[in-house]
Order: C-alpha cells, then sequence, then structure tokens
C-alpha cells in the first residue's frame, strides 16, 4: 500500500542499468505524528474555541499578581531555607549514592550481567516514578515536613545521576583498567584510578545540574505535605491571595536564577 501510494523513484546509471532509490520516510513518519495527534485530541477532549474563549483570565490572575505583596517577604525566608536545605541535602546525599549504583549498573563493570540488568531495572523504575509521588509515598512512611521531600529528591537524584553516570563508565577506555588489574589491583580500586578520572568532570556537572532542577522539584513538594515554599504557595492560591504568590513566584525565580548562575560557572569550570 505504501510503496502505491509513494512509489520509489528510479535512477538511471551511466552503464544502462535502471536502480530504486531508496524511499524516504518523511511522509509515512508525518502520518502517523498526524494520526498520533488527532487520537490525542479526542483522548483529551481539546477544544482550540475554549482555548481561544479563555485565554485571557490568564492574564487576569497575573495582574493581581502584580505588583507582589512585599509586606509577605518576612514570612518566606523560612520556608524558602527548607526548599534549598532539603534540594541540597537530597541532591549532596543522591549523587554520593548513585556512584556505586553506577557500578553495579554498568555492564563493563560487572561480571554478573543479571546484577547490571537489575540495577538498570531498578533505576528505570525510580526515573518513571514522579518526585511529588515520591514526596507523597514518604509523607505516609516518615511523617510531614522537610524529611519526606528529602527523601524524595535523593531518590530522583540517585536515578538521574547514576543513570547517566552508568552510560558514561559504559563508553569509556578500558585499557587503563584492565592494566590496572593485570598487575594485582582489585577492580574497585581499578575503577578508582583508571575509570573514574575519566568520568569525574561530567558526574561532578550532571550533579550540579541536577540540584539546580531539584530546587525547581522541592518547590511543589509542599502540596503533598513535604515541606518547603510549596506550602505557601499552596495556601497563597487556596486563599486567591495572588499577591502573595506573585511574591512567592519571584523570590523563587531570584533564587534559582542565582544557582543556576553559580551553578553553571562551576560546570564550565569542570567541562
Amino acid at each position: 500500500m505504501y510503496d502505491k501510494v509513494f512509489p520509489p523513484k528510479k535512477m538511471q546509471l551511466p552503464n544502462g542499468r535502471v536502480v530504486k532509490e531508496k524511499r524516504s520516510r518523511v511522509p509515512l513518519i508525518i502520518l502517523l505524528v498526524l494520526v498520533a495527534v488527532v487520537i490525542s485530541i479526542e483522548a483529551t477532549q481539546f477544544d482550540i474555541r475554549v482555548l481561544w474563549r479563555r485565554w485571557s483570565e490568564f492574564f487576569v490572575i497575573i495582574g493581581q499578581m502584580i505588583p507582589p505583596n512585599w509586606g509577605y517577604v518576612p514570612h518566606l525566608w523560612g520556608a524558602l531555607m527548607d526548599t534549598i536545605k532539603m534540594s541540597f541535602l537530597g541532591s549532596f546525599l543522591g549523587s554520593i549514592v548513585a556512584v556505586p549504583v553506577a557500578i553495579l549498573a554498568a555492564s563493563n563493570m560487572m561480571k554478573r550481567g543479571w546484577l547490571a540488568a537489575l540495577m538498570k531495572v531498578l533505576l528505570s523504575i525510580l526515573r518513571t516514578l514522579p518526585t511529588l509521588v515520591s514526596a507523597l509515598i514518604a509523607t505516609f512512611i516518615f511523617g510531614l515536613g522537610t524529611l519526606a521531600g528529602t527523601v524524595a529528591i535523593f531518590l530522583f537524584t540517585v536515578a538521574y545521576v547514576g543513570k547517566l553516570l552508568y552510560e558514561q563508565i559504559e563508553t569509556v577506555d578500558m585499557g587503563a583498567f584492565e592494566a590496572m588489574e593485570s598487575i594485582g589491583h582489585n577492580r574497585i580500586q581499578a575503577f578508582r584510578y583508571a575509570i573514574f578520572p575519566q568520568v569525574l568532570p561530567n558526574y561532578l556537572s550532571t550533579s550540579l545540574f541536577c540540584f539546580e532542577g531539584n530546587v525547581r522539584y522541592a518547590a511543589i513538594l509542599g502540596y503533598v505535605g513535604a515541606g518547603g515554599i510549596g506550602l505557601l504557595l499552596n495556601e497563597g492560591l487556596g486563599w486567591r491571595d495572588y499577591s502573595s504568590v506573585g511574591m512567592i513566584l519571584l523570590m523563587l525565580a531570584i533564587t534559582v536564577y542565582v544557582i543556576e548562575s553559580i551553578s553553571e560557572h562551576f560546570r564550565k569550570k569542570l567541562l
């Protein structure tokens, strides 16, 4: 059917032979994308007319946030510091734990292939679990507060940094590692002196980048009782106190910008 709709082009060579050019897959891909879009519109009940009529309401809320309530600033510091602290602690501990997890998941480091495959599946499961869901589960286990948020960020960091790190380990030059083993070093020692220096810059850069994102993720963990500035954000939205919400978002944006600027500076130094 595809050949009849999009027949392959023919080209004659100088020797008189006729060959068929490879058919382009672009028309088929476009068709599949259009079908997926139509199915998605039906499944989500997306209505462009409602979007066109109601889009201006978004700017009504934005207008109520401006100017922000500057008198609300003293109430923000404690929650903002909780957000930064649980983001930093979760990212720091998660980045450390990600190293042995990545070693166990790297197929070129583990002689037992089933163990590496098991660790990769575990990291995939952790990555597919949203941070908000992890925080919600953690609140049932550890109770309400920043501990639950720290645990959620820790799990996400282990999954994110661990995946990228084991992929880097699997692509390194193993010559130095094998040489270290041949002169009597065990696998841990060989990894420490032959593999880890090769992946260290990217590992540190990935950890810093993950910390940047975790500060943003931590801002919404308060919705499930995991502490931080999300509690105030949820409260302000619930009471329709949009001027205070505007102040919260402004302080959060400034905080994230400062952290990203510092992190980007160090990441450029590492790469």
